[in-house]
């Protein structure tokens, strides 16, 4: 299996942000940090609008430009956006600007008709997030914490007609196990192709993705691949 590695560049306030050091600012600027990535030879990037996502402001003109500049490489490269897509004139900018695939979360929960509309128009470029702690979905920028189960969710998502999921587990300690049981639950159950991230920081847990079945790619903080040699190696591995 060859394994799709999304580094992924989380967005807040027009500055790159980390999941794994918090409070953090001392980091390269997104479009630096994007190019970084590509020039070390990344096919693909994962760029979250956490503003947007819980609905303080947005990153868009941000992400249009990385995506535009994306555009502009010598060869094709597939960028996932996530992080407050809500509307239909919101996905339509990303596609235009060059998104390949669009990952909705929170109106799965709030608003199951747009969804549906979301669904009916764009049908080939959407992806169902379901960010979990233990099992049970947060939302809105996994701000607001729910007793729905994720493969509840899951279920609910291949109802509406999404064709892929995106599972980010949200860690309850940061030097847990990554939640690989509930990954595969959702990939069984569903038969859609699924992406795991959240609490993938280290070599060895891309390595362990290589033995779950149903794990088809894996997001990782991009900055984790900015701060350690040996993932940007593997990273670099995978699309050699």
């Amino acid at each position: 299996m060859c394994l799709k590695i999304y580094p992924s560049l989380n967005l807040q306030q027009g500055h790159v942000v980390s999941t794994a050091w918090p409070g953090d600012s001392s980091f390269p600027l997104p479009m630096d940090l994007a190019e970084q990535l590509l020039d070390g030879g990344a096919t693909r990037l994962s760029l979250v609008d956490v503003d947007a996502a819980m609905g303080r402001g947005n990153n868009r003109d941000l992400i249009g430009q990385i995506l535009q500049r994306c555009r502009t490489r010598d060869r094709k490269i597939c960028i996932q956006v996530a992080g407050g897509i809500r509307s239909s004139d919101q996905a339509q900018f990303f596609i235009d600007q060059g998104a390949t695939w669009l990952v909705v979360g929170t109106i799965l929960h709030k608003s199951p008709m747009v969804s549906e509309q979301l669904m009916a128009r764009f049908p080939s470029f959407l992806s169902a997030a379901i960010d979990a702690r233990a099992g049970l979905v947060h939302r809105s920028g996994w701000a607001d914490p729910t007793t729905q189960s994720a493969l509840d969710l899951a279920l609910r998502a291949k109802a509406y007609g999404f064709r892929r999921l995106v599972f980010v587990d949200i860690p309850e300690d940061p030097t847990a196990d990554p939640d690989f049981q509930t990954a595969q639950e959702l990939a069984a159950a569903t038969g859609l192709p699924l992406l795991m991230g959240g609490s993938l920081t280290a070599p060895h847990h891309l390595e362990a993705v290589y033995s779950k079945p149903g794990l088809q790619g894996a997001l990782v903080d991009a900055l984790l691949f900015h701060q350690n040699p040996r993932l940007l190696a593997f990273l670099q591995a995978t699309v050699a």
